[in-house]
């Protein structure tokens, strides 16, 4: 057995979360650890490097043995406080050796395979999270995040940061915390008091991910951030000014070929931008949304080569989407080309494509969104998403979006272009529903009793599910309503709103011919003008964007304004 072997001894500590790509053979990481470790002991000539081989081997094979015996003896709180006081003595003598003899890594290797080896033992508290209060008590945390910011930069202090990732990463595992919430939330308080993401990204910042080993600790670091942020979503903020938000922008762009890590990096980036405006505007500030157009413009005319990578492309998307609800993004999205590049996805006709027509959506969205609308109409947008809106490409299907989801999105993109367009863009936008005898017009209607259809049916079993639940003597509260009301929005609500919307915005535009063609289509159907108007009426008073209560009631009395004249 070589100094390599004896570096890299690990006892069997059983399963553990598997990665992509896993193989321990060939490890290059250990040949590394072997060869360094083995030029540190050749130039010590002064010591006795067999002997100190001997008594290494002498004591892994009595710590096998001591395995053996141990085996079959049963974990309680006991046997878990007595394992933590042995890490923390172990964890002690090591870091005074290290200062003792700081270029002497003979005189340390022993105590490191020690130290090694006791945290590997304790990977079988996650099998308990009610003890994990005693990793906070018994100070194990402090000495393990300790051992995070090692600030030697030599192979064993690389292993010691792994194998603290590892442990960590059990430790957190998503169903572990959930088994026990009182242990966990004492485990992820104390870690969060030990800026643990801001050791975590400094850890990373010197991992080499050219080597297994290391690329496996990035990942298993990325879990155990993403299993936080899961069990507590506030800590998204904290943990992305920590220094989490710049690394993953700067690895996500890096270039590098794609693995399962930069895969990793696009879930967690979604993860830190949902509901958070303080991390969107962070991101932001850092350029994050020409890094994210950046890595989508690769799909502009090519298709993603696996599954994973699909996976990543439609991350990034997300991750614009949830950036674009920051106002202050979308004139960071304008300035980049944002526009120009969904654009010329939509033309492309590529995987892309279904997402480009939401991330358009969202930018173009409200009244934040003006600046986006009229330049959509100077790029000459209209050309593109018209025909989208005339029929429901037969590619986008195969790509897995449902009709309904490609018509909501155009017609969310039409409304608001009815909504911020002034003057002659707006009178662009007006001219392309008279092109060719009114065909947009009719499409509308189309679509208008399709969706009035799908909307009467959900009302009739909603009726239904409420009448029964008078008669068994439930009570209907808001929270119930509210409910019922987004069951509607989901059976196609919302599109009928959207579609009455422009329906009303065009027969208010002044173009006789369009407001007569609505009405008489209408009429031949045996549609309703009550109807529509009932549609609006509603959809005016759930209006709101949550924020301010000044644009609710200026949006509302728009809204019942053009009711007036339909």
């Amino acid at each position: 057995m070589d100094v390599g072997e004896l570096l890299n001894y690990q006892p069997d500590r059983g399963a553990k979360r598997l990665r992509a790509g896993d193989d321990d053979d060939d490890d290059p990481r250990n040949k590394k650890a072997g060869r360094e470790l083995a030029r540190h002991l050749e130039g010590d000539d002064s010591e006795d490097p067999s002997g100190d081989r001997k008594r290494i081997l002498e004591k892994l094979m009595d710590d096998d043995e001591d395995a053996d015996d141990q085996e079959g003896e049963p974990v309680d709180e006991s046997s878990v406080k007595k394992m933590i006081l042995t890490f923390e003595k172990r964890s002690y003598k090591n870091q005074e050796l290290r200062i003792k003899f700081p270029d002497t890594p003979g005189r340390f290797m022993e105590t490191e395979l020690d130290l090694n080896d006791i945290i590997q033992e304790m990977h079988v508290i996650a099998t308990m999270p009610d003890l994990y209060h005693l990793l906070v008590e018994l100070n194990a945390v402090h000495s393990l995040l300790g051992l995070l910011s090692h600030e030697n930069t030599d192979i064993l202090s690389f292993k010691d940061a792994i194998a603290v990732v590892d442990l960590l990463q059990e430790l957190t595992d998503i169903d572990t915390l959930h088994e026990s919430e009182e242990g966990a939330e004492v485990l992820i308080d104390s870690l969060l008091e030990g800026q643990v993401v801001a050791l975590l990204v400094q850890n990373m910042e010197r991992l080499d991910e050219q080597v297994k080993e290391e690329a496996d600790g990035v990942y298993n670091t990325l879990a155990i951030i993403e299993n936080m942020a899961e069990f507590r979503p506030g800590l998204c903020t904290e943990a992305a000014q920590q220094g989490l938000m710049q690394w993953l922008l700067k690895r996500i762009k890096a270039k590098i070929p794609f693995d399962a890590n930069k895969l990793y990096c696009s879930e967690v980036l979604a993860i830190l931008l949902q509901n958070n405006d303080s991390t969107r505007e962070l991101l932001g500030e850092l350029d994050g949304i020409d890094v994210l157009l950046q890595q989508l413009s690769v799909f502009k005319r090519h298709n993603p080569a696996t599954a994973e990578e699909q996976e990543m492309m439609e991350n990034l998307f997300d991750a614009m989407c949830s950036c674009l609800m920051l106002a202050a993004n979308r004139d960071r999205f304008l300035r980049g080309e944002g526009l120009q590049l969904m654009n010329l996805m939509l033309r492309e006709k590529k995987m892309s494509r279904t997402s480009a027509l939401r991330v358009l959506d969202h930018g173009m969205i409200g009244p934040e969104g003006s600046d986006n609308c009229h330049k959509f109409v100077d790029i000459l947008g209209l050309r593109t998403i018209f025909p989208l809106f005339m029929k429901t490409p037969k590619k986008m299907r195969k790509a897995g979006a449902a009709d309904k989801e490609h018509e909501e999105h155009v017609c969310s993109i039409i409304s608001s272009c009815l909504r911020n367009l002034k003057a002659q863009q707006r009178t662009r936008l007006l001219s392309k529903f008279t092109e060719n005898d009114c065909e947009k017009v009719d499409r509308l209607m189309e679509l208008h009793f399709k969706y009035l259809e799908a909307v009467q049916l959900a009302d009739k079993r909603i009726e239904g599910e409420k009448h029964d639940m008078v008669k068994r003597g439930e009570i209907l509260d808001d929270v119930m309503e509210d409910e019922f009301y987004l069951r509607r929005l989901d059976a196609g609500l919302f599109v009928l709103q959207l579609l009455c919307y422009i329906m009303v915005e065009i027969s208010n535009s002044g173009i006789s011919q369009l407001q007569q063609r609505v009405h008489q289509i209408l009429n031949l159907r045996g549609g309703s003008v009550k109807v529509v108007r009932h549609i609006m009426r509603e959809y005016a008073e759930n209006i709101g964007d949550g924020k301010s209560e000044e644009f609710k009631e200026s949006e509302q009395k728009r809204i019942m304004d053009l009711l007036e004249n339909f």
